[in-house]
């Protein structure tokens, strides 16, 4: 009886590792679907170089036409950019307006490490700015 014992909790240690295993797999599983469905992941945007490379690569360009790809793909990220400078001043305005009032919520000590924590989110924002 105490072998049976023995074997029956080893079966179920081994199907609570089984279960456990499971659920780390399929909670990962549906946070990476949700976060794509539901958070609409995007992929950065590509460098130039980047761009132009995949293009060489994919429809043989010459270096000829890599130059006026490339003129292209500048005047389209300039038109962009104008585009969208408008609407990056009104993000920037909504931003600032919201760390006043976050500002306006802390105590002294706290808003030190808002600073912080805002310097952190700033740098991080120009980085990712800086591989577009």
């Amino acid at each position: 009886m105490n072998m049976q014992n023995t074997k029956t909790r080893r079966e179920a240690a081994f199907l609570v590792t089984i279960v456990f295993a499971l659920g780390v797999l399929l909670g990962g599983l549906g946070t990476h679907l949700w976060g794509e469905r539901v958070w609409g992941h995007q992929a950065p945007p590509k460098s130039r170089d980047a761009i132009i490379a995949r293009l060489t690569h994919e429809v043989d360009l010459t270096p000829q036409q890599q130059q006026q790809v490339t003129v292209i793909v500048d005047d389209t990220r300039a038109q962009w950019k104008a585009l969208l400078a408008p609407v990056d001043a009104q993000k920037e305005q909504i931003r600032q307006q919201s760390r006043e009032k976050l500002r306006a919520l802390m105590t002294p000590e706290q808003k030190v490490k808002l600073e912080n924590f805002f310097r952190e989110l700033d740098e991080q924002r120009k980085k990712e700015e800086a591989a577009r």
